[in-house]
């Protein structure tokens, strides 16, 4: 009987689902077959212009909108080109071809047919002017970047014929600040040079550019003007004027650096007392005749002694100087301070007032440091420096220089005659008291001298060659 049971069907395992293909981030990734194009989630010009669209009518219509873009860009650069050449002229007589000639021939006027072919003639032979390529290569020279007031400075346009043809004379425009210079180069032989110097003027402090060159070809008419810029520019500094101060003269530096202070420390030379050993203490310190007697490690203390930091504050406030001449002065006074300071290898601070927006809502306290790595760096900034009414004024750079620079010693304020005694008091009230303050006035009108306001030494000067004699009389008084 049981083998007339019949088996059970054989069931067939279940199908499982294709495996998905996952991305790094566990997602399903979804393959171009899924897309009616591969351009799904494209963001580019093709889909803003048509957009997932596919056939030859998106072709076409993706050329014609290329053409147009490259055709636009071309267009755009040769009238800028265009544009640059034609000065002015050029365009009313441009404008007055058409005119003349379709007012001629409509109301029948000879003249203004003959006008109108005329400037026809003119155009054609001022475009001539404009082709034709140079065969010189010019180069500007400037031997010295660094030249003080006064100091003759100039510079040099060399030209080189590396063509097989001589050339033709140019003239190269040289900007010079605010004027410019002509350089004038002959017609030179295949392999020949010439050159051409101009003066750069040095009467007045600050940085000078010069440069770039370029030539001008122009027609006799004037209708095109073509500027070539052969170099790029260069700067030439003008520094201010300055005074060797030899280092025996600073005697007001030399006295104060060496004294003992109040503040104690373990190393120095200056001793003060002795004290129980702490843990850290060096042992070289201890003291061991008072140790075996007292039976406990004692060890020196020191007081420590003042190395001179010098701080050289120059006010740049319009307000603070009756003259320019004035303001000029004092920013010698502080070049020549800083960079004997720098010669001599001490710490020294220069910094000069900032100045205030136009536009701020309330006055911006804050001064300006400038480089003292090198005498030269210094000077590079002192030729930047100019006055200003919204600058800081001397009192304000005082207490603002105080705030921001630790270990004052010697303070020096620089300003001009415009400068009252009390303001010059309230100045050195900014600093702490072991500080020496010496302001520096600089005033032509007064006799030159030193005198002493309540703690204060004032040092008048009437030019620069004072400022030695006032500090060899500050340093015997």
């Amino acid at each position: 009987m049981s083998s007339l049971l019949k088996r059970p069907a054989k069931r067939e395992p279940p199908r499982q689902p294709a495996a998905e293909h996952l991305d790094p981030s566990g997602e399903r990734a979804r393959s171009d077959a899924e897309f009616p194009t591969s351009v799904r989630g494209l963001d580019n010009a093709r889909t803003r212009i048509v957009g997932y669209r596919t056939g030859f009518l998106a072709d076409l219509i993706v050329t014609i909108v290329r053409f147009v873009v490259v055709a636009r860009s071309a267009v755009s650069r040769y009238v800028t080109r265009i544009t640059s050449v034609v000065t002015p002229l050029g365009w009313v007589v441009l404008a007055l071809i058409p005119t003349t000639l379709i007012a001629g021939y409509s109301l029948a006027w000879l003249e203004l047919v003959v006008v109108g072919y005329a400037c026809i003639a003119v155009a054609l032979m001022a475009a001539i002017y404009l082709f034709g390529r140079s065969q010189l290569a010019i180069s500007l020279h400037v031997e010295r970047r660094r030249v003080v007031v006064g100091e003759p400075a100039s510079g040099e346009v060399r030209g080189v014929n590396g063509g097989r043809r001589r050339s033709l004379g140019v003239v190269a425009e040289i900007p010079v600040a605010a004027t410019f210079a002509e350089a004038v180069l002959p017609s030179i032989r295949p392999g020949g040079s010439a050159t051409h110097e101009f003066p750069i003027p040095s009467h007045r402090r600050g940085v000078i550019r010069v440069g770039p060159v370029r030539t001008v070809r122009a027609d006799p008419v004037g209708l095109v003007r073509r500027e070539l810029v052969w170099t790029e520019s260069a700067e030439v500094f003008v520094h201010p004027r300055t005074i060797s101060i030899p280092s025996v003269s600073t005697g007001l530096i030399r006295d104060l650096e060496g004294n003992p202070t109040k503040d104690l420390t373990n190393n120095d030379i200056s001793f003060h007392a002795l004290r129980e050993y702490l843990p850290g203490d060096e042992r070289r310190n201890i003291h061991w005749k008072t140790t075996a007697r007292t039976g406990r490690y004692m060890v020196r203390q020191f007081e420590e002694t003042r190395r001179s930091h010098l701080v050289i504050a120059l006010s740049l406030a319009t307000a603070d100087y009756a003259s320019e001449y004035e303001f000029e002065m004092a920013v010698s006074v502080a070049g020549s301070l800083g960079a004997q300071a720098i010669r001599d290898a001490r710490t020294v601070t220069v910094v000069a007032s900032e100045q205030t927006p136009q536009f701020a809502k309330r006055k911006i306290f804050a001064v300006r440091a400038l480089s003292t790595l090198t005498g030269m760096r210094l000077l590079d900034d002192l030729t930047r420096v100019q006055s200003a009414e919204t600058a800081l004024r001397l009192v304000d750079v005082a207490r603002v220089t105080s705030e921001q620079t630790n270990g004052v010693s010697v303070a020096f304020l620089i300003c001009g005659s415009t400068v009252t005694s009390q303001q010059l008091r309230a100045a050195s009230t900014k600093f702490a008291a072991n500080v020496e303050v010496v302001a520096i006035v600089c005033d032509p009108e007064t006799v030159p001298g030193l005198r002493r306001v309540a703690g204060l030494s004032v040092l008048t000067i009437g030019y620069l060659e004072d400022l030695k004699r006032a500090l060899a009389r500050s340093a015997a008084g």
